[in-house]
Order: structure tokens, then sequence, then C-alpha cells
């Protein structure tokens, strides 16, 4: 287990809140967090390998940027929905939509990120190889994220091993975002993402326009800006984003879930009290970095 040292009781206390929240629950919870006011890290297993579930689709969106970057791919390429992309897909809407839509390759991204709808995440990744995608992630400095599937298959037992899924790390995501945010105000930052600074911006506006509202941000005031993709996996929960206060990114949170049993002792679905977990270490975040 990874900590930040505790070097003041301000820090030591966040700590010990944010390690009891996960020593409470009988699963692992993983993260990386960095107080963006003053640059304070606190992690817990960052480093170690953990299912991604669709926290991966943030890579895919920033590979897929680098391509449009380079020419090879063009946010306003037309793609028809086909049957075929329904098939084997458990998440988002367009699966029980009528074949025959045609949408943007700029608006497959949203429904991808936005919705984390795997029909437009099937458009998405057959622009692209899992090879590239793969060595965009190793380019900019993803070592810890490995990406095995276009989509993981439905029948994934909640035990199912890491090389099962595409996995990553709390580290991992926490430096994504954290990439992604550098490069709205830098030229250069944007460039070591092999983007510009206009797909850097709606890269991060993506982020922002997440419907889905559990994890990060359950636990915030109503309307709090938070940049994140959520995940759902067998094995448990996960969510990474950046939390905003006052309209200035005041943190960033990856974490991630794992060995989630399918009820608590008292009934509880797992996955709920996975979700609660993450909303109630963003919590301790959010009142303690605005003191």
């Amino acid at each position: 287990m990874n900590t930040a040292p505790m070097t003041s009781g301000k820090l030591g206390s966040t700590a010990e809140r944010l390690n009891a929240i996960c020593n409470g629950q009988p699963f692992v919870t993983r993260f990386s967090i960095k107080n963006l006011r003053n640059g304070e890290i606190f992690e817990r297993g960052a480093d170690e390998e953990t299912p991604s579930a669709s926290t991966r689709k943030t890579s895919i969106m920033m590979a897929a940027l680098s391509a449009v970057q380079e020419g090879r791919l063009d946010l306003d390429e037309q793609i028809v929905y086909e049957a075929r992309f329904a098939e084997e897909v458990a998440s988002g809407m367009f699966r029980y939509l009528t074949p025959g839509i045609v949408i943007s390759l700029r608006d497959a991204i949203t429904g991808m990120m936005v919705l984390s709808d795997n029909v437009c995440t099937k458009m998405v990744f057959e622009r692209l190889t899992l090879e590239e995608v793969n060595s965009y992630c190793r380019a900019i400095g993803m070592e810890g994220t490995h990406h095995r599937f276009l989509i993981p298959p439905l029948a994934l037992s909640p035990d199912h091993s890491l090389k099962s899924v595409t996995t990553t790390t709390a580290r991992d995501q926490m430096f994504l975002l954290q990439s992604i945010l550098d490069a709205q105000g830098s030229e250069e930052a944007s460039k070591r993402l092999g983007v510009s600074q206009e797909l850097s911006a709606y890269a991060l506006q993506t982020l922002k326009n997440q419907i889905l509202r559990y994890a990060i941000p359950s636990r915030l005031p109503f309307g709090t800006v938070v940049a994140h993709k959520g995940g759902t996996g067998k094995r448990g929960r996960m969510n990474a984003g950046i939390v905003y206060s006052d309209g200035q990114p005041l943190y960033i949170i990856t974490a991630f879930t794992d060995q989630v049993p399918q009820e608590m002792p008292d009934g509880t679905p797992g996955y709920t009290m996975s979700l609660e977990t993450i909303g109630r270490l963003s919590r301790v975040c959010w009142d303690d970095f605005r003191a």
C-alpha cells in the first residue's frame, strides 16, 4: 500500500480518512489522488494492475484524437449504425435503436464517453487497432495500461483473471487526466499527447459532458463540475475524474474497486458499496482540499 508521507497534521488527517474508508470494506480499493492546489498526492495500490472497465475509453478517445491530428481519421466521417454493432453489447442506448442511423465519428466519441455506449465504442475502436491504442498509451507514458479487447466478453465470471480484460493502474489514469488538464494551457503538453490544443479542449469538454453521476460526483454539491469517466466491471466499479470548485480544477481522483462481492453481509449489493466507497473518498477530498 502506497500512501503520501504524513508530513503535517492536515496531510495525515486526509490520508488516514481516505485509508479508513477503504479499510472498512471487504474488497480492494486502489486510488491515486492529487490536490491541484498544492500538488500533494495520496495513493493506495496506485501502481497495481487492476481491471479498467470503461475508464479505458479515455485513452481510446485520446488515441483517436491523435489519429485525427495525424490526418488518419476525420471527426466528420459519417458512420452507419449497423445491427452487428449491437452484438455482445451491454451498455448504452444505441443497442435499442433501429439500425440505419448515421452519426459522425465525433458523435460516436461523445456516445462512447458521456453514456459509455459500447455500440459507439465499437464504431470508434474499429477505426483503430489494439496495437495502435496500446502503442499510444506507451508513447505518452501509460506503461501500466494494456488494452486487450475491442469489447470485453459478456460471459466473464466475477473471478476472471486480469489477462481476460483491459487493465490499467490508478496512477496511469491520474497521469492521463493530468496530461489532458495540462494541455489546456500548454502547447507543449498538448503535443506530448499528440493532439492540438483545440483537440485537447474537446477531450476535456467531452469528459465534462459526462451524464452518469455516480461515484465521484455522488456526494458532491449538486451542479459540481466533474470531468470524469466511470466503469462497470465484473470484479468492481471504477471512476477517474477531475473535480472543479469555483470554476477551477480542485483535485484529480482515480479510484478502482476490485474483488467486490456480489452481496454484502447485510444484503446490500456489492456494487452499491463500491460506488459509495468512491463517493466517500471524493467527499473527503472536497472537504479537505477546499478548507
